[in-house]
């Protein structure tokens, strides 16, 4: 019921970013979605992409900091209020959304968040009815 997601670690300067979307392009590695959340001196670069574990290995022998991470994937439909929705039924349940990010994929919504408590949140996302996405899906 999770997906795989890279978070890589980079330096915050000029290069590093541009270091690792060359490194995955030339591999041939699809970018679904990312996002970036910076402190002082290093980013996470969360990454869902088509072959996250070939993506993990490359980054890992070039010396880059990464690592795979089960998050969550659940789609919704585009309308407005319809993300508040799915995350109050999920946080109902006493699940805590760790960080979430959100993109549309064919028209529809994704959300993909990681929680203190994978069971909780798979409980309720099955109980809810959410449709929950896998890797297959993208």
């Amino acid at each position: 019921m999770t997906i795989k997601q890279l978070s890589i670690f980079i330096e915050n300067k000029s290069g590093t970013l541009i270091k690792v979307l060359e490194m995955l392009s030339k591999a041939n590695i699809q970018i679904i979605a990312s996002t970036v959340a910076d402190t002082k001196d290093y980013g996470i670069y969360r990454v869902l992409c088509d072959n996250p574990v070939q993506a993990y290995m490359l980054l890992k022998d070039e010396g880059i900091n990464a690592q795979l991470t089960d998050v969550f994937a659940i789609s919704i439909d585009d309308m407005p209020g319809t993300a508040a929705i799915a995350i109050n039924k999920i946080s109902a349940s006493g699940v805590n959304i760790l960080y979430l990010y959100s993109f549309l994929w064919k028209e529809k919504g994704v959300l993909v968040f990681r929680t203190d408590n994978n069971e909780k949140a798979q409980e309720a996302i099955i109980l809810n009815k959410l449709r929950f996405l896998t890797e297959i899906d993208f």
